[in-house]
């Protein structure tokens, strides 16, 4: 299964010299999130931004897209399904790394949703250390498995709205404390008001994880 999506090369206009990839969530697509790198584009300039497509397409949304299933979503199933997710991800992460001539050291995951699922999944089990992971509005999947899985521990900065319906803000305290035991560096935030989404605060708060991660 190969997945790709829409693009933003640096605005430096020179060679990418690090790659962040937004992971979208649970029936949107790479277009939700990629303007995002037009936002972070002066602070994180000779960053190339990619928002790849998840593979399946949505039971939930016919013209949206799921990295897996959501129908029964207990803790075991959304596990189950990060898991099961994970390789086709891993091997657009690989394939666009050496695109770009970079290695993990340069690579940042950016998560909404399902997404932030999918890259607190991948981000610790890969190879190789990645610079770090910012979830917004997720949760950690398949939690009690993480510290005998991880490979390595990136930081972490989490953000979540305390008025979310979809995912309770809650699960932030319950990813951060997993996250924690795993011996995991994790900043988090939760936003007065905040629905399930993304707002000026939390964007500005990613930049500047970001630029410190990535130099």
């Amino acid at each position: 299964m190969t997945i790709d999506g829409p693009r933003i090369a640096p605005l430096s206009g020179g060679p990418a010299k690090s790659l962040v990839v937004f992971l979208h969530g649970y029936g949107a697509d790479g277009n939700d999130l990629i303007e995002i790198g037009r936002v972070w584009g002066p602070v994180l300039p000779d960053t190339v931004f990619v928002a790849p497509h998840a593979p399946d397409p949505c039971a939930g949304a016919p013209m949206g897209r799921q990295w897996f299933p959501l129908a029964d979503a207990d803790q075991q199933k959304l596990g189950a399904g990060a898991v099961a997710a994970a390789p086709a991800l891993d091997a657009f992460l690989d394939a666009e790394l050496a695109s770009h001539g970079l290695d993990d050291s340069r690579l940042a995951l950016v998560g909404f949703s399902q997404g932030t699922m999918m890259a607190l999944q991948v981000g610790p089990r890969r190879a190789k250390p990645i610079a770090g992971i910012v979830g917004y509005s997720g949760l950690l999947p398949g939690p009690e498995k993480l510290q005998a899985e991880a490979v390595s521990r990136p930081p972490i900065l989490l953000i979540h709205g305390d008025a979310d319906p979809v995912i309770p803000a809650m699960a932030l305290h319950v990813s951060k404390r997993f996250l924690d035991e795993a011996g995991f560096a994790v900043e988090a935030h939760v936003r007065p008001d905040l629905p399930h989404g993304i707002d000026q605060e939390g964007l500005a708060l990613g930049a500047a994880f970001l630029r410190k991660v990535l130099g």
